[in-house]
């Protein structure tokens, strides 16, 4: 079974009706990694669904949480808004200094700048979850018979964190933090407690009343989310490593959110995704390749695909070069697959058919309609890449494809792709093996380069190129077979191809970019450099 299949299996086992929740902070451009969490959510909630449970999915947003530090990618202005609640500050410009006609005109607050892109490569990624602004159901009274109880009981529950995480909580805690005379969460003391007021002494020397009602401050984060759990009425939740571990925030909420009155979801703890050689992503250090930005360069089935093949304690490694194209081309080879037919093969052994059935689920949490079948194209990601650089036009693309058999007419899907292509060529995370650049002229420094025996063989290549077929195999044979012909290695015909095609020793695999390029063309500049030679 695919790992979303055994977590909804484990569901059935507590009921038909379930609520599957994630959640994310907005302190920060969110990033690939937060797909992994949101999207744990969304494949959990589909294969309850495929189950037959009455299954919803929802996504909460911290708002109330507040601006810890002036990040790198904000202005000093954003100085006095430490300790604020992001749902309650303006939004950085484009400068990272905070926006305030347009705070003032449109309410646009800090967590709306940073949630709205993500919403729409959510959109995009085919994840429809309800949206819950923590900071609204603090302020309309979601959390105040859950405060109350936490308030009401608060010694149960300091006994329970101290316990449970190993550490000892300072005597002034208590378990609600009210908003100070400024409005921030930071240095204010507790100083009474008669519900429905929490009253404070702030460091401004300030003193006052926190309505639990009016929700003029929050619960800590240790209770804040167990209360979340039994107002929305939780019963799964995927949450990162640190959450999961021994004495973290899931193992004190299990026990906290019993003491107000509701039970602990079902768990699946997820590892981070990475960026390859940087570490794990992280907004608020600018260590990120964002979902929208991904999603220029490939299509969103592919992003699902990175989540669905991994189990979720598997760690993810993740770079826009190489490891995105062999991504890609493996959801070409998965898609093409019948997974039915490979299944219906009683001679399987059981590893066997576990791997296939992991790959079938797999491809079924990918395609971006929940309950559509993925669709292969018929064209590697490498050879588009190809084509989108050796072709000027998009209808040359096709033609191209026509005549290679690959296609009768491009799909709504290939014409999607072959888009993304285009940018990701252009863009900055194009990998550089991959980078197809014919010269328009000699390269003289290259061609200096060559030795005596390299610049025989360059000097017999415009003849054999033009007189051979003009195909891929064609053109692979002729370029070592110029060099055999003058009784050398072959290795010399593609040295001196390289240097004097792409002015460099090496490179991507000359014969199928020859093969899309113009014959006479490549003919003519393999000419120009023997007469640099002369």
């Amino acid at each position: 079974m695919h790992w979303a299949d055994v977590a909804a299996k484990a569901l059935s086992h507590k009921g038909t009706k379930h609520i599957v929740s994630t959640g994310i902070t907005p302190s920060g451009e969110f990033h690939i990694g937060h797909l992994r969490e949101i999207l744990t959510g969304d494949m959990i909630a589909r294969a309850a669904r495929n189950a037959g449970l009455d299954v919803e999915f929802v996504f909460i947003v911290d708002t109330a949480d507040p601006l810890r530090k002036v990040y790198d990618f904000l202005g000093p202005e954003y100085e006095q808004f430490i300790g604020h609640q992001l749902g309650s500050i303006p939004a950085p410009d484009h400068e990272g200094n905070p926006d305030w006609q347009r705070f003032e005109e449109e309410g646009w607050t800090y967590g709306d700048h940073f949630l709205k892109p993500f919403l729409e490569a959510l959109e995009q990624i085919g994840v429809r979850p309800r949206i819950i602004d923590n900071l609204e159901s603090y302020t309309s009274g979601r959390f105040d018979q859950l405060a109350k109880i936490a308030c009401d009981r608060a010694d149960e529950i300091r006994e329970a964190i101290e316990r449970i995480s190993g550490r000892e909580l300072s005597e002034d805690w208590f378990p609600w933090s009210p908003l100070d005379s400024k409005g921030s969460l930071d240095g204010v003391q507790v100083t009474g407690y008669e519900y429905p007021h929490v009253h404070w002494l702030d460091s401004h020397g300030v003193s006052g009343s926190s309505d639990l009602r009016k929700g003029e401050g929050k619960l800590p984060w240790r209770i804040d989310w167990p209360a979340k759990w039994g107002w929305i009425g939780v019963t799964c939740e995927p949450f990162g490593k640190d959450h999961g571990a021994a004495g973290g925030s899931y193992a004190t909420g299990r026990e906290i959110v019993k003491l107000l009155g509701h039970e602990p979801p079902h768990p699946l703890t997820y590892e981070w995704i990475s960026l390859k050689g940087q570490g794990a992503m992280s907004s608020s250090a600018g260590n990120t390749i964002g979902p929208i930005e991904a999603l220029e360069l490939v299509p969103p089935e592919i992003l699902r695909l990175l989540v669905a093949k991994s189990k979720p304690n598997k760690a993810i490694e993740f770079d826009t070069g190489m490891s995105l194209v062999n991504l890609a081309d493996e959801f070409e080879r998965m898609a093409a697959r019948n997974y039915e037919v490979e299944l219906s093969d009683e001679s399987l052994s059981r590893r066997q058919r576990v791997q296939i059935e992991d790959a079938a689920g797999a491809m079924r949490m990918a395609v971006v309609e929940e309950g559509k079948t993925a669709e292969a194209t018929a064209v590697t990601f490498r050879h588009l890449a190809l084509l989108a650089q050796t072709k000027q036009s998009d209808e040359e693309v096709w033609a191209s494809l026509r005549t290679a058999g690959a296609i009768e007419e491009p799909t709504q899907s290939l014409v999607d792709r072959l888009k993304r292509m285009r940018s990701w060529i252009a863009s900055k995370h194009f990998p550089l093996e991959m980078k197809i650049s014919i010269l328009e002229e000699p390269n003289q420094t290259a061609l200096m380069e060559l030795n005596d025996e390299q610049r025989q063989v360059l000097r017999a290549l415009p003849a054999a190129l033009a007189a051979c077929a003009w195909d891929e195999q064609s053109i692979g044979g002729a370029i070592p077979q110029a060099a055999k012909d003058l009784q050398l290695s072959p290795k010399f015909g593609y040295r001196a191809a390289y240097s004097a095609l792409l002015g460099k020793e090496r490179g991507p695999r000359l014969a199928p970019i020859l093969a899309e390029m113009n014959q006479e063309t490549i003919v003519q500049l393999l000419h120009e450099c023997v007469a640099a030679l002369e």
